[in-house]
């Protein structure tokens, strides 16, 4: 009866962190995409967020993890800049051309 209840105690506390490790695991799976791409690794950063703050991240959701209880949001750095320069995201579909 203990051995279970150890075992079962021993798997609640280790899901969290299985959860976190699968987060990075896909957060790697799309950085490698996005360079695949053409799109140098400094040039963007992806950050992992809870659901409630994936709109102020100032970026772009491209994918979720934890059981849909954080988002992956993509930020395209201006000359590889970290300090929160981060240019606009989105496509060149979104801009107007000049008149």
């Amino acid at each position: 009866m203990k051995k279970a209840l150890v075992v079962g105690v021993l798997l609640l506390t280790t899901a969290p962190l299985a959860a976190f490790a699968s987060c990075e695991s896909i957060k790697a799976d799309i950085a490698q995409k996005i360079v695949n791409n053409g799109v140098p690794e400094s040039g963007f950063k992806l950050e992992i967020v809870p659901n409630d703050q994936a709109n102020l991240a100032g970026g772009q959701v491209v994918g979720h993890c934890g059981q849909d209880t954080q988002k992956i949001v993509y930020t395209r750095l201006i000359n590889g800049d970290d300090s929160g320069d981060a240019a606009q995201t989105g496509t060149s579909q979104d801009t107007q051309a000049p008149q």
